[in-house]
């Protein structure tokens, strides 16, 4: 067989196979682009489902925050309530001394005034020495029994009506 002849022989067969392949080629494609559109079909149709999820997950988030920022104001709350009382209590054991005893106490002699403080209610020598001048407080605290000062002092900065056991909350 001659080179022209092999060639008028193959010839149809290598346009038959060319053929094929372009029609092979054109069906991958027209398979892919169906993929693409059942892809999009597929999450065309879940959009919904997949918004109304985040959606909730969200809205329990937010519910969470919201008892959470609840539970902090109820915190709050009491604390605050707690310095109203200790703010109150302290008015009351300072509107015990008057004008004119803590003016008297104030210009006795320390000695002296430390041995009648001494012997009186607690709550009302404590205001008579916080409406003190400091400087005559002091002197007057000096003078007296050191475990009588200290009492003394606990009633004026309300120390021991605290629970001493409780822990500071964040």
């Amino acid at each position: 067989m001659t080179k022209s002849t092999i060639v008028k022989a193959l010839l149809p067969m290598a346009l038959a196979g060319a053929l094929l392949g372009t029609t092979a080629h054109q069906t991958v494609l027209a398979q892919d682009v169906k993929a693409d559109i059942k892809n999009n079909q597929y999450c065309a149709n879940i959009a919904d489902a997949a918004s109304d999820t985040r959606f909730a997950l969200q809205k329990q988030a937010l519910a969470d925050m919201e008892k959470e920022i609840e539970g902090r104001l109820k915190v709050h709350e009491a604390k605050r309530a707690e310095y109203e009382e200790w703010l109150r209590r302290r008015n009351e054991v300072l509107e015990k001394a008057d004008e004119t005893i803590v003016l008297i106490y104030s210009r006795m002699r320390p000695d002296a005034a430390a041995l009648q403080l001494t012997n009186m209610d607690e709550e009302i020598a404590a205001a008579v020495i916080a409406k003190l001048n400091p400087r005559v407080a002091s002197a007057v605290l000096n003078e007296m029994e050191p475990g009588r000062a200290a009492q003394l002092a606990n009633v004026i900065t309300d120390a021991p009506k605290r629970d001493k056991n409780t822990v500071r909350q964040n």
